[in-house]
């Protein structure tokens, strides 16, 4: 390494990723220096979804390197590479997907189906590959809340293509029965069909699938925490008391079946009135970053109480894609932002790149 280079690796030192809080050498996100007598070139892989991102870094880097003596002209590529990361020991990465990202709540009403689907929405945003799967065999709601009205199908006869909205692809028990139909399964069946829409769904190179689970901590989440290799679970909460009680059993159930939780969500954080504008919280104060306290969890986000999530849900068309460069918008999309940063910091699955050892007699 040239004493050129050497300084420009010395400058990425002490330049601070926005999004991972650790410098790019720390990061391990640089990838190539190269110094001649023309002038400097770096190159920058970060490991999450950053489109929006992409232009802050080299902004970021290229002025930093404009001060160094000798530089000459500066050019910097910022791209970025989504890997596999490592689950819950002993399982195995499902076909077509790098990372499963689990969202839960311990109780019902809270808001995590909207929270889910506007989180897979910002990651595709940030140019992500994105799949859904809604894991609520008796409530199902992404066929509503993404306006698919149809019905999978299947090319090979063994498995399910999913249908596409906004770019994801999603599969839900609600694509196969009428919305009026209630499903009257015990927790055996109800676990099975979770387990058929999961792996017999054709998933195509997915860098994230974001399962939205069922509220509780009963049959349906204890199987997909011991049999399906989630990279991460978001807990979604109110700061309401009752709420953050079970959110915590939701939290101790990850624990225990060696789930990571990367975070937390507070919905409904606070209620903003549209016609004065007084700012009143109508389900208590500080109780996503007391539960976060207690556990060690970061506070992903706070999301008001507003009409307009309600009404763009129900519509067919979530926030992050009615309303892309709103206020709340930018909240989902922060959210995001923070969970891919999360799992990019988790060890990386080599599961995939082992050969199978057949033996057989010759």
């Amino acid at each position: 390494m040239t004493s050129l280079e050497t300084d420009v690796q010395s400058c990425l030192k002490t330049l601070i990723d926005p999004n991972t809080g650790k410098d790019f050498v720390a990061g391990k996100s640089v990838r190539k220096i190269t110094a001649t007598h023309e002038g400097v070139q770096v190159d920058i892989e970060l490991g999450y979804p950053a489109a929006s991102q992409i232009g802050v870094v080299q902004e970021l880097i290229e002025d930093a390197l404009k001060k160094l003596a000798g530089v000459g002209q500066v050019s910097v590529n910022v791209s970025q590479r989504i890997v596999a990361h490592a689950a819950q020991q002993g399982l195995k990465l499902l076909p077509g997907v790098k990372n499963v990202i689990a969202v839960a709540s311990g109780k019902g009403g809270v808001g995590k189906s909207t929270t889910a689907v506007n989180l897979a929405l910002a990651l595709a945003a940030e140019g992500a590959k994105v799949g859904m799967l809604d894991a609520d065999v008796y409530g199902p709601s992404l066929p509503m809340m993404l306006g698919i009205d149809g019905a999978p199908t299947s090319v090979d006869g063994e498995s399910i293509e999913p249908l596409e909205a906004y770019g994801l692809q999603v599969m839900s028990i609600g694509f196969m029965v009428d919305a009026d139909t209630p499903m009257v399964w015990r927790g055996p069946m109800a676990t099975q069909a979770l387990d058929q829409l999961l792996r017999q769904t054709k998933w195509r190179d997915l860098d994230y699938l974001v399962v939205d689970l069922p509220p509780g901590t009963g049959d349906i989440q204890l199987t997909l925490a011991q049999k399906v290799p989630v990279t991460g679970a978001v807990i979604v909460t109110t700061p309401q008391d009752i709420a953050l009680i079970d959110a915590r059993k939701g939290y101790k159930m990850f624990e225990k079946v060696g789930v990571p939780v990367v975070g937390i969500v507070e919905n409904m954080s606070v209620h903003i009135c549209s016609n004065c504008g007084h700012i009143e919280r109508i389900f208590g104060e500080g109780g996503a970053a007391k539960m976060g306290a207690d556990y060690h969890l970061p506070v992903l986000g706070a999301l008001p109480l507003d009409l307009s999530i309600r009404e763009q849900a129900d519509s067919g068309h979530p926030t992050v894609v009615s309303d892309p460069d709103g206020k709340v918008a930018a909240i989902y999309k922060e959210i995001a932002r923070k969970t891919a940063v999360a799992i990019a910091g988790k060890a990386v699955d080599f599961s995939s790149k082992f050969p199978n050892i057949v033996v057989q007699n010759t």
